[in-house]
């Protein structure tokens, strides 16, 4: 099959539409109708213990009924590169969906939905640091401070942002496995944990955070678009995916999740009170690179305005 190509997406999207039964023809009302079973989707288990992408998931799909009943249940736990090979391998079902940061490679070897569930918001980074290493990181203005610091910074190792940091000339310290990473931050192997604006509440509520904070005054900024992505075959699950959450970009429901999930996170950081450190994202594709830059553009309306804006 030919690498999928995000441009693509919403024609498919529209001709599976209009390729489905009507709704009529499948009514429970009909004597003797048997109830479809529902498809099951195993989502990546850090996503599925995300309130904010588990709702995003539920939303795209019930904005589909014509789909038919769907079942989300929770992945085996394991790294975020290995959850990129599971999806890739045909026939594999211990992971089927998975929310990530996009990249060029992920977007020719997997099926990317994309629309960024979170507006673009991955992108937005502040540091997890030790609460008494808090004046190290004052008084730092531009990217050069920081990079003059000598400041480390610890990041996933299968994660695009890795590579993105180490190409903004920043000191980067990886390990595979997410949870490991705040265990080296006690440890002080590293000096902050860049952790995106929509996730780091709800990274710091299920750690044992003792002794960590979020830094106060720095915004770090680079074109992150997180899409959901499914095998390279899942042509069906791809285009419901997209599909519903179109109609939830089109009726407003998606402005409403976008507030209830995310809107917490942007007055409690006080992001247009930071300052902004922004880098640059040399590994977007052609495809990905311009909704990167326009959700990056827009983040400063959507913050000054409110998420629901």
């Amino acid at each position: 099959m030919a690498p999928f190509k995000p441009r693509n997406l919403g024609r498919l999207a529209l001709a599976a539409l209009l390729s489905l039964p009507a709704a009529s023809a499948l009514s429970d009302s009909d004597p003797g109708t048997i109830a479809p079973e529902p498809s099951v989707h195993r989502l990546w288990y850090r996503n599925y213990d995300s309130p904010a992408v588990l709702a995003a998931l539920n939303l795209a799909f019930a904005k589909t009924p014509e789909y038919g009943p769907y079942q989300i249940d929770r992945s085996p736990e394991m790294v975020q590169g290995r959850a990129m090979l599971e999806l890739e391998q045909e026939g594999s079902q211990l992971v089927t969906i998975a929310n990530v940061a996009t990249s060029p490679q992920r977007e020719q070897d997997l099926y990317a939905i994309p629309l960024p569930i979170d507006g673009g918001l991955l992108g937005l980074r502040v540091c997890v640091i030790k609460e008494d290493h808090l004046s190290r990181f004052e008084g730092i203005q531009s990217l050069e401070d920081f990079v003059d610091r000598r400041l480390s910074i610890g990041q996933g190792s299968h994660w695009p942002d890795s590579a993105i940091l180490t190409a903004n000339n920043l000191r980067v310290v990886t390990h595979t496995r997410y949870e490991t990473l705040f265990t080296m931050l006690r440890r002080e192997r590293f000096d902050c944990f860049a952790r995106g604006v929509s996730e780091v509440l709800f990274d710091l509520e299920r750690v044992q955070n003792e002794g960590l904070i979020i830094e106060p005054n720095l915004l770090l900024a680079y074109p992150m678009p997180s899409y959901f992505f499914v095998g390279p075959g899942d042509h069906e699950t791809a285009q419901r995916i997209q599909l519903g959450l179109e109609r939830a970009i089109a009726d407003g429901s998606f402005a409403a999740y976008l507030a209830a999930y995310y809107g917490r996170a942007v007055d409690l950081l006080k992001l247009g009170e930071r300052t902004l450190l922004v880098l640059e994202n040399p590994d977007l594709s052609n495809d990905s690179a311009p909704i990167g830059r326009e959700a990056l553009e827009t983040l400063q309306r959507r913050i000054s305005n409110g998420l629901s804006q």
